[in-house]
This record gives C-alpha cells, sequence and structure tokens, in this order.
C-alpha cells in the first residue's frame, strides 16, 4: 500500500479539511517539475490543498528474487517519498504563495495514470507534465497525459515547457458546442483567477464546392467570417452574459480550428479545449481538434469535459432568455 502524508507551507497554514483540491503528478523529470510549479500557483490562488502524487515501480519485484525480501519494496517507497519531499521543497522555496499552501504527499505502488484518474474524483485541477521519465523523446505526449486528458473526472491542465507568458490571454475555441461553452466558461474562471482576459478563436474555412455554378453562389469570404465572429459573440453572451465579469475579445481565423488555437496560443498563460464524448477510443474521445491541441500547443493546455460545474450559463444570460 502507498502512504498519504500531510504538512502545511512554510507559513505554518492549516490541515486542508474542506478545501478545494488541486491534484499534481510528478515523477522528477523537468517537465513534471514544471507542472508542480503550475500547480502549486494554482492552489494557492484557490486557496486548495495540493495533494503532490507519485508512484513507484512494482512490477519489477514480481519475477525477482527480491520479492522475498519485502524490505527492498520499502526501500523503494521510502526513496520515492524522500524525492518527491524534495521536489516539493524545492517548488515552495521557488514561489511567492506556496507557503499558505497545504501541502499532501501521497506516494503508492504501480502505475501513475490511475492513481492520478482516481484522485481526480471532486477535485478541481488535475494537472500534469506533458511527457514524464519513460516517455519516447519522438513522442510528443506522454502516456500519462493523454490517459489523465481521456479519463480524469475534472478539469485536467497539460504543462508543455514553455518561455514565459506575455500579455495575460487565456485562449478558447468558440464553434457552439456544448464542448466548446463548457470550455468558455471554465476559461473565464481561469482568466479571473489569472487577471488575465479572454481570447475567443473562431476558426472559419471557405467551403469546397466541384461545380462552377455553386462557386458563383457562395458567401465571401468576408460574410463566412463575419457570420463566424456574430455567432461567436451571441455565444459569448449565452455563457458568460452581457457584461462579462473578465474582458473578452474574439478573433476570426482562417483555416482549421486545431491550427488556429495553437497559433493564437503562441505567448498565452492558458489554452483551454473541451472534450467532445467520452468514447473508449483516446482520440475519439478528447476529439481530434483537441487532442491536436494537447500536442501541440506552446502552453499549458487545460481540457474540460461538458458538464463541469463551471459550465453553467451566466445568470444575467438565463434571465435575459427568460424575457426573450
Amino acid at each position: 500500500m502507498g502512504e498519504a502524508t500531510e504538512r502545511s507551507g512554510r507559513s505554518g497554514a492549516t490541515e486542508g479539511a474542506g478545501r478545494p483540491r488541486v491534484v499534481v503528478g510528478v515523477d522528477g523529470s523537468a517537465v513534471s517539475q514544471e507542472a508542480l510549479g503550475w500547480a502549486l500557483a494554482a492552489a494557492g490562488r484557490r486557496g486548495a490543498v495540493l495533494e503532490v502524487v507519485s508512484t513507484y515501480p512494482i512490477d519489477i519485484w514480481w519475477a525477482d528474487a527480491y520479492l522475498t525480501d519485502r524490505t527492498w519494496v520499502e526501500t523503494v517507497r521510502v526513496d520515492a517519498e524522500a524525492r518527491t519531499r524534495a521536489l516539493v521543497e524545492e517548488a515552495l522555496r521557488g514561489s511567492v504563495t506556496g507557503g499558505t499552501v497545504p501541502v499532501k504527499v501521497v506516494v503508492v505502488p504501480g502505475a501513475p495514470a490511475e492513481h492520478l484518474v482516481r484522485l481526480s474524483a471532486g477535485a478541481d485541477l488535475l494537472v500534469v507534465g506533458s511527457r514524464g521519465r519513460g516517455a519516447v523523446r519522438s513522442t510528443l505526449l506522454g502516456s500519462v497525459a493523454l490517459h489523465c486528458s481521456t479519463r480524469a473526472s475534472c478539469p485536467v491542465v497539460v504543462v508543455h515547457p514553455q518561455e514565459p507568458a506575455g500579455h495575460a490571454r487565456v485562449v478558447v475555441g468558440l464553434d457552439g458546442s456544448a464542448a466548446s461553452r463548457a470550455a468558455l466558461a471554465h476559461a473565464a474562471t481561469m482568466a479571473a483567477e489569472l487577471g488575465a482576459e479572454v481570447e475567443g478563436v473562431a476558426a472559419w474555412r471557405l467551403p469546397t464546392y466541384w461545380s462552377d455554378v455553386s462557386v458563383m453562389l457562395l458567401d465571401s469570404a468576408t460574410e463566412i467570417r463575419d457570420a463566424a465572429e456574430r455567432r461567436a459573440q451571441e455565444m459569448v453572451t449565452a455563457v458568460l452574459g452581457p457584461e462579462p465579469r473578465v474582458p473578452v475579445s474574439i478573433v476570426a481565423v482562417e483555416g482549421p480550428a486545431g491550427d488556429a488555437l495553437v497559433q493564437r496560443a503562441a505567448g498565452a498563460a492558458l489554452l483551454v479545449v473541451g472534450s467532445r464524448s467520452r468514447s473508449r477510443l483516446p482520440g475519439v474521445l478528447l476529439g481530434s481538434i483537441a487532442l491536436h491541441c494537447v500536442v501541440h500547443a506552446p502552453c499549458p493546455v487545460m481540457v474540460v469535459h461538458p458538464g463541469a460545474p463551471a459550465d453553467a450559463p451566466h445568470p444575467e444570460a438565463e434571465l435575459a432568455d427568460a424575457g426573450s
């Protein structure tokens, strides 16, 4: 069995009973350390408990003579906990608000993805690095990040190695779907938390027709772009109300939605995408656009499932609908 121990940040914060939870997985890799720093800052802003999860392998012991001496397994567990605590202490020293964050260290045997998904139940956020120590160098997204993005019960933030963000922006795609509505609601929440603005991206493309006659009947590029912007603005009003609590701008970008979002995410603090389904196939569960963004975005990516708490319409939007 694993061990879960709790401690407070350096300023002597109380234990975290009743607080929101932010869960982060660490394995000692550089990107997992960045994920730890991101999660620590998020927990500080939310007044949440930070649960730092690390695992140690047990499969190597089953076919080994050392299995008869269980002290070897305990040695591995103790070493994993010591390394995890050292990472936490380093992150706390480098954090402005980390001293006020209650920290729980969870060290468990087995595959990290399964434990992280289990601990995501009831959590505010699950944070993982894009690739861990076990990721093949030619693989752009690690198996743990992919598994968590497709299976977790709460929003998942996949942290990529990145340059410092420029102007504080939270980028989100607007296409009118339920997944997009959920993403927009969470983007507004994150923008308020980060002191940032929301940039809604409305991707559009010229339709392709085979006959010359049909081409003559097509709307112009300007008309298609304007229609995309209008639909995006209507969606913002429906989800966030006529006067959102954070600044919201809309950018219409020609091209595939995934490419447009990755392009606009350059220099952003966060990119928020919605998942479209809960199929057993990972690519289908995320949807091709969300998967493209999780793999290729140059900034942290939050994956949101429709139906999350922040997906509720803004009260002012509901009043407007009732009066129409």
